[in-house]
């Protein structure tokens, strides 16, 4: 069944529904072996980033997304875009609370996006995804994203964890 829904743009009250929801979402992806470096990432992440979401989004031509319970009781889940290149949008941080999985809330997300990118007159989508996302991965291509190259990642950065992690980039074409 198909949870209600709202997606708004985010406010100052998310701080700790995104920070939350972002902390819990990387602990559960960590393989074992990885767990301290994912703590890196996550300290990282929420530094640069995640604790300065509107300077940071802002900065990138972009905006942060909430999705909440129709009423408004919740985040359910969330998702930000920040420009790419002039002519694309990449789609960052899209996570939906495992409480709320499989309820098609994350493709609602997307669609979402696409509707704000071909608003804003850009050309493509693009998003990046690691080996140990495999549900994010084929959700991606069910909606008609493609691959566009693969790569192993060893350094990292805000949009990767390293450590020799496998990267998926793909693109979808917004007509």
């Amino acid at each position: 069944m198909r949870v209600p829904i709202r997606i708004r743009l985010y406010q100052p009250k998310d701080v700790e529904f995104v920070r939350t929801l972002f902390i819990r979402i990387n602990r559960q992806l960590a393989p074992h072996h990885m767990r301290t470096q994912f703590d890196v990432y996550v300290r990282q992440a929420l530094k640069d980033e995640i604790d300065r979401i509107p300077d940071y989004y802002s900065a990138r031509a972009g905006s942060f997304w909430i999705a909440e319970l129709g009423d408004g009781s919740r985040g359910v889940g969330m998702y930000g875009l920040e420009a790419y290149d002039d002519s694309s949008l990449e789609i960052r941080r899209m996570y939906v609370d495992p409480a709320f999985r499989r309820q098609g809330i994350a493709r609602r997300l997307l669609v979402h996006a696409e509707q704000i990118g071909r608003a804003a007159q850009y050309r493509r989508l693009v998003l990046s995804t690691s080996e140990i996302q495999k549900a994010a991965f084929a959700l991606y291509q069910s909606v008609g994203f493609s691959l566009t190259s693969t790569e192993t990642v060893e350094a990292m950065s805000l949009k990767a964890v390293g450590g020799g992690l496998r990267r998926y980039h793909m693109e979808k074409l917004l007509r």
